[in-house]
């Protein structure tokens, strides 16, 4: 049986929406690669001096510039940057003369699964927390869940990761403190996770419980609400077919912001917890002014921002079909 019309059409629009969405992306992320590639070059700070020492000679300090590619004009190495991007080649550390690919492949899937697991237990517990607090306004629960909500805002993420340690790790014994355990073991990489993922995911939980909270609020006398309830229709449909659907856009805002701020949070939280991720790959990059590695951390996690913002769009337009014709 063919499709019906209208199904098909809807379907064209959300096609040709998303499609334009990945090509507004495009031109956002060179943008971001310049401002990274122009970051790493503007640093104070000679980086062929700072491998070679202080007590270098000019001669080596020269002849090790002309061999990074530090001495050829700005705009053919930001060609060779881009050109390098475009071939999957991050180029080689300063310091170690490995291939920085190596070491973010070894570094990049637990950023990314602390990362997910604070995204997730956000969204998991943070939006029914915030459904459950704005239909009892002005309560006992409303009470607790807006006194959770400030104390998540106000806790450093690098002190909520201290305490966690000290309650889970030194007193209870119950979780590891550090180390991001073995990839290929699940059962030893999840007990090492489970710290870090806890203190991104109540931070992102408070966030989320607030938004969700003051979105939930901003529908529940609408009209249609209303008119719902007179409707006879149970509560339980009430509050997920009609307000939730409808108080969605911004908490998906929500959740796409703060997942940016996430990645950047997951880099203390990765040094509290001494894990391996490209939040320590950086840190130690800029200390040791190893900018081939530090511009390829950051040309990653710019990459990130751009791909949240890109599914945060295409969700807007899954979430609420009327965005598609804008």
């Amino acid at each position: 049986m063919a499709p019906a019309p209208q199904l098909r059409y809807h379907s064209d629009e959300m096609i040709g929406y998303a499609i334009r969405r990945i090509l507004i992306s495009i031109p956002i992320l060179l943008a971001v690669l310049t401002i990274v590639f122009l970051l790493a070059r503007v640093a104070p700070g000679d980086p062929a001096q700072a491998i070679l020492g202080d007590y270098a000679s000019k001669e080596a300090v020269q002849a090790l510039r002309e061999r990074m590619g530090l001495n050829r004009p700005l705009w053919q190495q930001y060609l060779d940057f881009i050109v390098g991007l475009a071939r999957g080649n991050l180029g080689k550390s300063m310091i170690t003369g490995f291939p920085v690919a190596r070491q973010v492949a070894y570094a990049l899937p637990y950023t990314i699964e602390l990362t997910l697991s604070g995204i997730i237990f956000g969204a998991v517990f943070g939006i029914p927390l915030g459904i459950y607090t704005a239909l009892r306004r002005n309560r006992l629960p409303d009470y607790l869940g807006r006194i959770f909500s400030l104390a998540g805002l106000s806790f450093p993420t690098f002190y909520l990761g201290i305490l966690l340690i000290l309650a889970f790790a030194v007193w209870l014994k119950l979780f590891p403190a550090v180390g991001g355990g073995d990839l290929h073991n699940l059962g030893d990489n999840l007990r090492h996770l489970v710290l870090p993922g806890l203190t991104l995911g109540l931070i992102m939980t408070a966030y989320v419980t607030r938004m969700s909270r003051s979105s939930i609020l901003n529908v529940l006398n609408e009209d249609y609400v209303r008119t719902a309830r007179s409707k006879g229709l149970r509560e339980r449909i009430v509050i997920y077919k009609h307000i939730l659907k409808n108080a969605l856009i911004p908490i998906i805002s929500i959740i796409g912001v703060y997942s940016i701020v996430l990645i950047g949070g997951s880099l203390l939280v990765e040094i509290v917890f001494s894990r391996p991720g490209l939040g320590k790959m950086m840190v130690g990059a800029m200390l040791q002014r190893d900018y081939i590695t530090l511009q390829s951390v950051m040309v990653i996690y710019a990459g990130f921002v751009v791909l949240i913002n890109l599914l945060t769009d295409l969700a807007y337009g899954l979430v609420d079909p009327r965005i598609k014709y804008d």
